[in-house]
Formats: C-alpha cells, structure tokens, sequence
C-alpha cells in the first residue's frame, strides 16, 4: 500500500513511526509543517515529524499550504492509496481529499463530534469530561466533520495533564490506526459512521491569554485549568502582587475561607501553598516565579519567607 502521512507534532509520530515499521506499507513522503522558530534562540527547528522522517531516510514536503497547483501536482503524480493526517496543522483542499484511492482518513484525539477543532486534549480537561479517545476519520472538506471508521475511548486520570494526556492519546492513535489499517487491507473495514451535527462541541485553538489566571473562580475550575495548560500556555498570573506560573495544584472544593480570592492562607505546617478562590481553596503543588525555576510549592514558601 503506497501511503501519504502528513503530521507535524510530537503526537504524530508514534503512528508514523509504526508506519515505518509495516513492510507492506510504502511511505512516499511526509508532509509536515515549514521549520519554526524555537527556544530563547529562536533558531528554526524542524517538527518532530520531520525529525523522525528525516532519520527514517523518508522524503519530506513542507508546503505553506496545499491550495497550490505545483504541490498537488506532485501528490498527484505519487498516486497514493492512502493520505493519513494527524495533527497536521494544514486544511486539505477538495483537490487533495480526492487524490487517494481510499481519500485520506484523519487522527483526531476526541470522540467525535465532541471536540472537533484544534484543541480537543485541552478543552476534554477544562470541560471535566470523564473519557477522552480517539477517532480515525474518513476526512471531508469540513472541519473534522467526516464519517468515523473507528472509535477508541481512554478514561481522563483525575490528576492528569494535557501533556500527560496526549502521550497516552497519541499510543492509543498509532493503535487505533494500525487497527484500521489491517482491517482495509483484509477488506474488513466496518461501514463509516456519520457524525450527529447537533452533539458536536468546537475545540478552538488555545492561545497564551486563556491561561491567565482568574482567582474569582472556583478552585475546581482553576485545577482544571493548570491541567489542561500544562506544559502550554501554562497557567499565570498574580499571587499577592507577584508573578507566578502554576504547574500543578489541587482543588479543597470543601474547604472554606473569608478572603479576597487569590489571597494566600495561612497554614501550620508550612508545607502547603493555599490559595483562596471565588469558591473552595487551592492548593499549589508546584509553581515559578520569573527567573527562578519550577519548584515545590514548599520550597516557594521558604523562599518567599526569606525575603521578608
């Protein structure tokens, strides 16, 4: 089977790495994004899929867009079996979906159509939602709105961060594909299912103000937040006039206090940064300030004590 694989972040490539493992599976090239600036630097770093296509020795495309007759001349040239999109970055024309013989199905780490977009790992985690999964899609023009071929669903752990979350979700992607896959290729694959419009949920694309830190609201919906943040944006903000950034932290929805929200509690044992909030208590795990590093919240604490 000639296949396409177009994928530009970490969570890609486990599916493109047992890609590259299958010997009846031909990869005729990678598309992934155009090099980006990275770090304090900001030196232009290739995608972690093209890092993995490059060291597989694959051929790698890194179009600003598909709506260009030169490069859907050369995808149609490969005449490929198969376009598989996870976590691409890039919408794929009418002109492309139409290429393969089998159109091209895509990776999408929801069950759909809850979470269709471009942040589904976060907005599963700010919603509360108990289970996430994955949808391997036969793609249409619109967004993630095409009919599902297979749906493989995971519990959300109660502690567990979007970077947590999409290592776990990227695995199950590569198995869910693999699944898929051989069912086509035994001619076993189950009739797609089309999604119900009316349940579908949007999932837009996080932006670094989302994670500015509202202590008015409750302490349940400020764990959520670090969790779904981490690593990016990260949650921020002030606590008591200072900058921080907060990594990891738990809600004492319980817990009742009298002070303005984002007010520091009092605490016996020393050991634990409380944090009041509109409704309930927080309690910070692990936080930054500027220029200092992640530390433990008690660790924080001591050092915020020596400066006074």
């Amino acid at each position: 089977m000639n296949v396409l694989f177009a994928g530009t972040p970490e969570f890609a490539c486990p599916s493109l790495r047992w890609l590259i493992e299958q010997p009846d599976i031909h990869i005729q090239a990678v598309l992934t994004q155009p090099d980006r600036p990275a770090g304090r630097g900001r030196k232009l770093t290739p995608s972690p899929v093209k890092q993995l296509a490059v060291s597989a020795g694959l051929e790698v495309l890194s179009p600003t867009s598909l709506k260009s007759d030169d490069i859907q001349s050369e995808l149609r040239a490969l005449r490929p079996d198969l376009l598989i999109t996870a976590a691409y970055g890039l919408l794929l024309p009418q002109a492309v979906l139409d290429l393969p013989k089998h159109g091209c199905w895509n990776l999408h780490a929801s069950l759909l159509p809850r979470w269709r977009g471009a942040s589904p790992i976060q907005q599963a985690i700010l919603a509360g939602d108990a289970e996430t999964g994955i949808s391997l899609m036969q793609m249409d023009a619109g967004l993630d709105t095409g009919d599902v071929l297979l749906m493989r669903a995971t519990d959300i752990q109660p502690d567990e961060t979007a970077g947590e979350l999409q290592t776990r979700l990227s695995e199950l992607a590569a198995n869910t594909l693999a699944e898929g896959l051989q069912a086509l290729q035994q001619n076993q694959l189950i009739a797609a299912r089309p999604q119900d419009d009316k349940q579908s949920t949007h999932a837009p694309l996080i932006r670094k103000a989302d994670a500015q830190i509202d202590w008015s609201l409750s302490a349940e919906i400020l764990a959520q937040q670090i969790r779904a943040y981490n690593p990016w944006p990260v949650s921020h903000g002030a606590l008591e006039d200072e900058p921080v950034r907060i990594f990891s932290a738990q809600a004492l929805s319980n817990r009742t206090h009298e002070q303005l929200p984002g007010t520091i509690l009092g605490d016996a044992s020393d050991h634990h940064l409380l944090v009041g909030c509109g409704q309930g208590v927080l309690q910070i795990d692990e936080i930054q300030s500027p220029g200092k590093r992640r530390m433990a919240s008690a660790d924080w604490l001591r050092a915020r004590a020596s400066r006074r």
